[in-house]
C-alpha cells in the first residue's frame, strides 16, 4: 500500500482507463466514493487534500461524530439506515444509498419535508438474494420506486445500489452486476419529475473494475485507499 494520495491516484487511472474502453461510459466519468467507516477525520482529510470529493459513511453515528472534523466534502450514507436514525443525518448527507423499503422511504420522506429539502435516494437492489445483505430483489424494485414517487414528495431517486456477493474472482459476480445494469435501465425509463436516474452505484475495492464494465458510474472504494480495516470489532449486517 502506498500513501493514502498515491492510492486514490492509482485507482483514479484504473477506474478513468476502464470507463473510457466501455461503450457508452467515456463521456460520462465514474465517481469515486471513499468508505470511511471506521477511518478518522485526519485520515479522510487526507484523502479530500487527495482530491475525494465524496465520502461514504455505513453508519450513522460516525457521520454525525465526524462531521464537524472533516473538510467541506459530499457525505453519503451507504450502509443500513434504521427509520429511527433518519433525522440525525438528514440535513448531513447529500444522498442515501440503501433505501429498500417503502417504510424507510416514507421516514426519509417525513423528515425531509420537516427540513425543507427533498432528499436524493438510490435504491438497493439485492441481486443475489443474500440473506446476509440488505436490499430488495430485482422483482421487486420497480413497485418500489412507483409507490415511492406516488407516496413520497420529498424524495427524488436517482438510480440503483448493489453489493454483490463476495468472490475471489470477480468475474464470478459480473452476472449480478450486468442484471442491476439492466433493471437501471428499464427503471430509468419510467416518467417522472422526482425520478432522475443518473448512478448506479456498483462496485468495491475487489471488484470494481468488473462492474465498471458491466455499466457502474458510481463505485465505493474503502480498503483499496486506506488499507485494511481493524475487524477486531464486531462486523455489521451487509458491510
Amino acid at each position: 500500500m502506498g500513501t493514502i494520495g498515491e492510492n486514490i491516484r492509482l485507482i483514479n487511472e484504473e477506474k478513468n482507463r476502464i470507463a473510457a474502453s466501455v461503450a457508452g461510459n467515456a463521456e460520462h466519468p465514474v465517481l469515486l466514493v471513499a468508505v470511511t467507516k471506521t477511518r478518522t477525520p485526519e485520515e479522510i482529510n487526507e484523502a479530500i487534500d487527495a482530491g475525494i470529493t465524496d465520502i461514504g459513511e455505513n453508519k450513522v453515528q460516525e457521520v454525525v461524530d465526524k462531521f464537524d472534523h472533516v473538510k467541506p466534502v459530499r457525505w453519503h450514507l451507504i450502509g443500513h439506515l434504521q427509520t429511527n436514525k433518519v433525522k440525525y443525518i438528514i440535513d448531513k448527507v447529500c444522498m442515501i444509498h440503501s433505501v429498500d423499503s417503502m417504510k424507510l422511504a416514507k421516514e426519509i420522506d417525513r423528515r425531509a419535508q420537516q427540513h425543507g429539502l427533498t432528499m436524493d435516494i438510490l435504491i438497493q437492489v439485492n441481486a443475489a438474494q443474500e440473506e446476509s445483505k440488505f436490499g430488495i430483489t430485482t422483482g421487486e424494485t420497480k413497485q418500489l420506486i412507483l409507490d415511492i414517487l406516488e407516496q413520497c414528495p420529498n424524495i427524488r431517486i436517482r438510480g440503483l445500489m448493489h453489493i454483490a456477493p463476495f468472490a475471489e474472482n470477480p468475474e464470478d459476480v459480473r452476472v449480478y452486476f450486468r442484471q442491476v445494469k439492466e433493471l437501471y435501465e428499464e427503471c430509468g425509463r419510467i416518467q417522472h419529475p422526482h425520478l432522475d436516474f443518473a448512478y448506479l452505484s456498483m462496485g468495491m475495492s475487489h471488484d470494481f473494475g468488473v462492474a465498471i464494465e458491466e455499466g457502474s458510474n458510481l463505485i465505493r472504494v474503502g480498503t483499496s485507499i486506506f488499507g485494511e480495516r481493524d475487524y477486531s470489532k464486531k462486523k455489521e449486517k451487509g458491510n
